[in-house]
């Protein structure tokens, strides 16, 4: 899979409204739900007791946190874009976010993105990305959000 290059605020304004990319897919498995609930301490059994979340859950299963969900966004994003000429990467901030439905575990989810807006703030790039993190065989996504990064170039 080939990633799209950016060095400059002039390559995210060109294309703004444009889909930058998407991921390749990754596999949420229980080892990964076991160890954020550790870092979280969010041990509800629906995550971490598949015995029980297969008998009791309605989702059928357990499932992984929304929130693990939503961290494997640095991983999925850097498949889509490789940015040279980068000083500093800040997350800035997530606007409209949803969790529109449970990641199974052993499912199998991708990160679509596309560029909703790009402003320069004095020599900062904030960059608006519509997300969606899809999973595979699925209609509905995990979630959706606005996910706002401000990159500062070298100049």
């Amino acid at each position: 899979m080939e990633r799209l290059i950016i060095s400059n605020f002039e390559d995210f304004e060109s294309r703004m409204g444009t889909v930058l990319g998407t991921s390749e897919y990754f596999e949420i498995d229980q080892n990964q739900v076991n160890k954020f609930a550790e870092a979280t301490q969010d041990h509800q059994w629906i995550h971490t007791d598949p015995e029980r979340a297969d008998q009791e859950s309605p989702f059928g299963g357990a499932i992984a946190h929304g929130y693990l969900t939503l961290s494997l966004v640095p991983h999925l994003w850097d498949q889509i874009l490789e940015v040279k000429n980068l000083k500093m990467l800040v997350n800035y901030g997530i606007e409209a976010l949803r969790f529109n439905q449970p990641v199974r575990v052993g499912a199998q989810v991708k990160l679509h993105a596309t560029l909703k807006s790009a402003i320069n703030l004095r020599g900062i790039s904030k960059i608006e990305v519509d997300v969606k993190l899809e999973i595979k065989d699925k209609k509905k996504p995990a979630f959706s959000a606005i996910l706002i990064f401000l990159y500062h170039f070298n100049d």
